[in-house]
């Protein structure tokens, strides 16, 4: 399966957020506290097919700029280490959306399944698939006036 490639994934970015955001290359994001938030996106026939992992400063920022909150908000999340209620939301609605260029990119309908929390428990085998290397897009994505954090997107060949 491919990945979506940056056009699509910047388009989504700033489509929602109606910011520049500036794409560049990035790191896998590493699972250790402060968690990040993890996606996990399944096929037609409820198949997982990816994983996608946002750190804890993107999901601040991104998910502050979509509702207007000012950038200090989002860097009182990041200071605490902490993503409120109302970030992750905003959040997860960023990644549901994501679903549709994953799709497109893989040839097969893809739909956000569930998205965790940093606080949430993470299932070992999902934890497993967000930390492998290999098939995946790792992106730092820079909003324009509020700051930059790392999107990885990874096939999982189940």
């Amino acid at each position: 399966m491919s990945l979506p490639d940056r056009k699509l994934i910047k388009d989504v970015f700033e489509g929602l957020l109606g910011r520049d955001v500036a794409v560049s290359d990035g790191a896998p994001i590493s699972l250790d506290p402060p968690r990040p938030v993890v996606a996990t996106y399944i096929d037609p026939d409820h198949q997982l097919a990816f994983v996608g992992v946002m750190d804890l400063p993107l999901a601040a920022y991104a998910g502050a700029a979509l509702a207007l909150i000012p950038k200090g908000g989002a860097e009182a999340a990041i200071e605490d280490k902490l993503l409120p209620d109302n970030l992750f939301e905003n959040v997860a609605e960023i990644l549901n959306v994501l679903a549709a260029p994953i799709g497109d990119s893989a040839g097969v309908h893809q739909r956000l399944s569930t998205a965790f929390a940093p606080h949430d428990p993470l299932p070992g085998q999902i934890a497993s698939y967000a930390a492998t290397l290999g098939a995946r897009e790792d992106v730092t994505l820079d909003i324009a006036g509020y700051g930059s954090g790392t999107l990885s997107i990874v096939t999982v060949f189940a």
